[in-house]
């Protein structure tokens, strides 16, 4: 699991939640011509790694006993390597 934590705390990881979020947003704002309580949807969920990449958190790392901070989580996995 701290593989893919180092991963998300990576500057890789944030461009891939910042993609990833984009996408969403898109496909949602796309789906929002058909049913729009979908498109919608879909458009929020979008917004949470768009932040997620932004702002440098990570959402699931409390649930794992990890820092919700990327600079945080980064050197708590660096720690953990050593």
């Amino acid at each position: 699991m701290d593989s893919l934590f180092s991963f998300l705390a990576s500057q890789t990881g944030r461009y891939a939640r910042i993609i990833v979020g984009i996408v969403l947003i898109v496909i949602g704002l796309l789906l929002v011509n058909g049913d729009a309580s979908w498109g919608w949807i879909v458009v929020i969920v979008g917004l949470v790694p768009l932040a997620a990449g932004v702002f440098d958190f990570c959402l699931f790392a409390p649930l794992f006993g990890k820092p919700f901070k990327g600079a945080d989580l980064r050197a708590a996995l660096s720690r953990e390597k050593k």
